[in-house]
């Protein structure tokens, strides 16, 4: 009964949206984003747009789609990072896109927006993860399982992108658990936005697996890792299959651009991590290095996901990109605060012991800013800390430089460019999408400010 009301509620809420203005829908010509190189790791305008894993750390200037103008949205984005630090009671007049199209009003919680359809997601993979080999259903259910499920960050950053996007609210049938075969095509495209999300978080799941094999993690998500329950071996398959099943939903959607978006960004997760396994010396204390990286394994997938929610949407190739713009941009914001975090949260707010990067021998952005200021730093990072002390002696350089301080700057310039693609998209078509656009802002702020 609560479920039936709480739907019914949002029927009338959805009701009450009508279109702004109707658009058509364009057709789709951008090619997958430009992976831009910069000249050093400060934010530069591009140096080159190729079709390779490049760090992604500068301003937006791409052949898909139009500069990024950052100061367009600086006010309203100041404005929401106030909003944050005084706590969700506050509100903004958030601009929601397209030059101010949403009008002012409270500030949208965004995974309040989307809970329902979210859940419908994760109930549906619930179910799809299904074989008849229990050893590896339970294995490849485990971080699936109510309470286990995490954030489902990029899942709700995906919903919200594609009701911000849309010329019309998803209709009520829509907001339920899809019961189709995985391998069936969704003729709707909300569903098959829906697949996007769904596809999104198996990789991530995915990708995580494998890579508490590779750092011999002992947690994850704040339980036991998969790894350390069943071994690396069940792990490792557990991942695989779970890369099948992806793999089986993402042929369904029967669109090549969406397909070969999702497909490059798992060759980016193996890009990125063989990155980080055999970086030499100079690529150690290399910044330009660590952001390419960066971007491999945790942008590229929230950016190529987000353009092919605005692909399977049918909309213009200028949005497309800045959908794109806007995931590469938070995704590299979020890596830099979880940096932050490696050394100022505990370990039951990350869910993974502190200092874990440093233990695991990896050099993130605030211990590289710290090496600029402290040269001793520089061969305890070539050598990947493995000396007695060395985890120790890092962290208190760290601390006594401006690395933090010039790390979550760094987070914030990417924040603010995220917001910057929301503002500089097509007008809001209604009230509905202007809502989801603003909760898109919001959840820039969220990823910069989150404690876990």
């Amino acid at each position: 009964m609560r479920r039936a009301g709480a739907q019914f509620c949002r029927a009338l809420r959805l009701a009450s949206a009508a279109p702004v203005e109707a658009r058509g829908a364009a057709g789709v010509l951008g090619c997958a984003a430009p992976l831009e190189a910069a000249a050093s790791w400060t934010p530069l305008a591009p140096a080159s747009q190729q079709q390779r894993c490049r760090p992604y750390v500068s301003g937006s200037s791409a052949a898909g789609g139009p500069a990024v103008p950052a100061a367009a949205a600086a006010a309203e984005h100041a404005a929401l990072a106030r909003d944050a630090a005084a706590g969700p009671s506050s509100s903004s007049g958030g601009g929601g896109g397209g030059g101010g199209s949403a009008s002012p009003g409270e500030r949208a919680d965004a995974f309040v927006l989307v809970r329902e359809e979210i859940e419908c997601v994760t109930e549906r993979l619930r179910r799809d993860i299904f074989t008849e080999i229990p050893a590896l259903e339970r294995a490849a259910e485990y971080f699936f399982r109510a309470g286990a499920e995490g954030k489902r960050l990029r899942s709700t950053m995906l919903l919200l992108m594609a009701s911000a996007l849309a010329a019309a609210p998803p209709r009520l049938e829509l907001l339920t658990v899809d019961s189709a075969p995985p391998a069936e095509h969704p003729t709707d495209p909300r569903r098959r936005q829906q697949r996007i999300a769904e596809i999104t978080e198996l990789i991530h799941v995915a990708s995580l697996l494998h890579d508490d094999v590779i750092d011999s993690a002992g947690t994850r998500r704040g339980k036991r890792s998969l790894n350390a329950v069943f071994g690396n071996k069940v792990a490792i398959l557990a991942g695989d299959f779970l890369l099948a099943r992806a793999s089986v939903s993402l042929a369904s959607l029967r669109n090549p651009e969406a397909i070969m978006l999702m497909s490059q960004s798992l060759e980016h997760l193996v890009a990125g991590e063989i990155l980080q396994l055999t970086a030499d010396a100079e690529e150690a204390v290399s910044m330009d290095h660590y952001m390419r990286k960066t971007y491999c394994k945790t942008a590229s997938l929230m950016a190529n996901s987000c353009k092919s929610v605005a692909v399977l949407g049918g909309h213009s190739a200028h949005d497309c990109h800045l959908a794109q713009e806007y995931g590469r941009h938070i995704g590299l914001a979020f890596q830099l605060v979880d940096d932050i975090m490696d050394f100022t949260s505990t370990a039951s707010e990350m869910g993974k012991p502190q200092l874990n990067d440093l233990r695991s021998g990896l050099a993130t952005a605030p211990v590289l800013y710290a090496a600029e200021e402290h040269a001793e730093l520089l061969p305890l990072i070539q050598r990947r800390f493995k000396e007695e002390g060395d985890v120790e002696a890092a962290q208190a350089l760290v601390e006594g430089s401006s690395g933090l301080q010039r790390t979550r700057q760094l987070a914030a310039f990417h924040s603010g460019e995220a917001a910057a693609a929301i503002d500089a998209m097509s007008p809001a078509a209604t009230p509905h999408a202007a809502e989801h656009r603003r909760a898109l802002l919001e959840l820039t702020q969220r990823v910069l400010n989150r404690k876990k």
